[in-house]
């Protein structure tokens, strides 16, 4: 499937189920990171479009969507499921464009969204409270409702697949909503929302505002119409997102990325290891909040692992989309230089690349290509061992036994998801309970988007928790009914 795409002139904001000319009629250039060329423009949302927006969702809130019985919603959820799955060729070249990524992983993101929206149009209705016991002559019964108007605001790496994972159980409660896409991706978002008019939500339910954090995320984030906050993204951004929500009094999700370890014991299946290390890292080409960034190996086995790593890991190759290799690009020219300015310094404190990746011939030579590095040497408490690279970037660290294990695996700021990989049934239980992560997985990694999953971290990685039955309630309000009847 050719990529290259040539989008129209920017649309505008998406209100009331249309386009209409953002309020300062700036717009964003779209660069392509195969190739670093301008594709297209989206509108430059400010302030000013984040109001009108959030005055929309309310409206919606108050009139039609607010009318809506759960059932009704998840109708529409399934609706517009089955219009992702129409449009899925058509969405996937987006995707592709628009992040870089190779065709099969577009294709399952695809696949993920329409999924997301299927699940949580079967969930609408499905939420139920409690009766409690309580004194004589009362009934007591809980009961969830919509927080009211809720903010997504999304990241660039994921754009189709965090469109439905954050949008999904929002809408399945009945709230409405304001979504704000990354600048640097979201063609996905931006057509979802069209798609969404079209399986028949109302004017208002689904809102989006494209533009520069700084403007339109800040905006979002403190504006005083908003109930919730949803934002995935940095450490430093989610502590700005997190303060603008308290000053309005406001509860947020935060998924703030990770260091991920996978914990490899001599007794582990380690051809299965060996696979799944080297896919958890080179998919999206590493920037996955959740990628399987350091592999922590027991010293027994050390030498002969990281052989066979070495072997397999100098196999990784990076091409653009259509070539549909082991990744793609980085994000953007910035994001290259970011990676590229850590990983000298890393070097510099004496940590070794011992197998490095290849990039295809024939990639062009503007875009933002990092090849698949794996170094070893790496001190435990340096950058490269403790913050997130976000790039297909793997350290290797040997541990001497299972205290050291998982003091090793523990020993960032972050906490999102985890592998433990043993023959040692007993063995993995101890360590995967002993680790301070959202989500830990044993003998594999990665659940091909996991949507039934309840997904988010402790320490650093931020709180609350996405996909799965859980974030339903995470964006709902629980009402205590006392009825005295005598």
């Amino acid at each position: 499937m050719n990529v290259t795409v040539k989008l129209p002139p920017a649309k505008g904001v998406f209100i009331d189920n249309k386009w209409q000319p953002s309020q300062s009629g700036r717009t964003i250039a779209m660069l392509a990171p195969a190739t670093g060329q301008v594709i297209g423009a989206i509108a430059a949302g400010e302030a000013a479009d984040v109001d009108l927006a959030v005055k929309a969702a309310r409206r919606a809130l108050d009139g039609a969507w607010g009318r809506l019985t759960a059932t009704e919603r998840g109708r529409l959820l399934s609706r517009l499921g089955r219009l992702v799955e129409d449009h899925a060729d058509e969405l996937v070249k987006l995707e592709a464009a628009d992040t870089g990524k190779p065709m099969k992983q577009a294709r399952a993101d695809v696949v993920a969204v329409a999924r997301y929206f299927e699940y949580y149009g079967g969930a609408a209705d499905k939420v139920h409270g409690d009766t409690i016991p309580f004194l004589d002559g009362y009934l007591v019964t809980t009961l969830y409702e919509p927080l009211g108007v809720t903010a997504q605001i999304i990241p660039w790496n994921y754009p189709g697949q965090m469109f439905g994972r954050t949008l999904g159980p929002a809408l399945a409660m009945g709230n409405a909503v304001v979504v704000k896409p990354a600048e640097e991706a979201c063609l996905v978002p931006l057509r979802l929302a069209e798609l969404a008019a079209e399986a028949g939500f109302p004017a208002g339910a689904i809102n989006v505002v494209p533009g520069l954090g700084e403007e339109a995320g800040a905006a979002l984030s403190a504006h005083p119409g908003i109930d919730f906050v949803s934002f995935t993204g940095s450490p430093e951004v989610g502590a700005l997102v997190q303060t603008a929500a308290a000053r309005n009094h406001v509860g947020c999700t935060l998924e703030l990325g990770g260091k991920s370890p996978q914990v490899v014991f001599a007794d582990a299946d380690l051809d299965a290891v060996l696979t799944s290390v080297c896919a958890a890292i080179v998919q999206n080409a590493g920037q996955t909040c959740s990628a399987g960034s350091r592999v922590l190996v027991e010293r027994r086995i050390w030498d002969r692992f990281l052989a066979d790593l070495t072997t397999r890991f100098s196999k990784l190759t990076a091409g653009t989309p259509e070539m549909d290799l082991d990744l793609g690009p980085v994000i953007s020219a910035g994001q290259k230089k970011r990676i590229e300015a850590m990983l000298a310094r890393a070097e510099a404190a004496g940590a070794e690349v011992v197998a490095r990746g290849a990039i295809a011939d024939g990639v062009p030579a503007e875009g933002f290509f990092v090849p698949p590095l794996l170094y070893r040497n790496v001190g435990r408490d340096s950058e490269l061992a403790r913050d997130e690279v976000f790039g297909p970037v793997l350290v290797a660290m040997p541990f001497d036994d299972e205290a050291d294990a998982v003091a090793l695996a523990n020993g960032t700021d972050y906490g999102l998801v985890a592998g433990v990989w043993s023959g040692d049934g007993a063995r993995a239980i101890r360590v995967a309970r002993k680790v301070r992560v959202g989500q830990v997985f044993v003998n594999g990694y990665g659940a091909g988007g996991g949507i039934e999953l309840p997904f988010g971290g402790m320490k650093k990685s931020g709180h609350g928790r996405e996909k799965g039955f859980e974030a339903l309630y995470e964006l709902a309000a629980m009402k205590t009914m006392v009825v005295k009847h005598g």
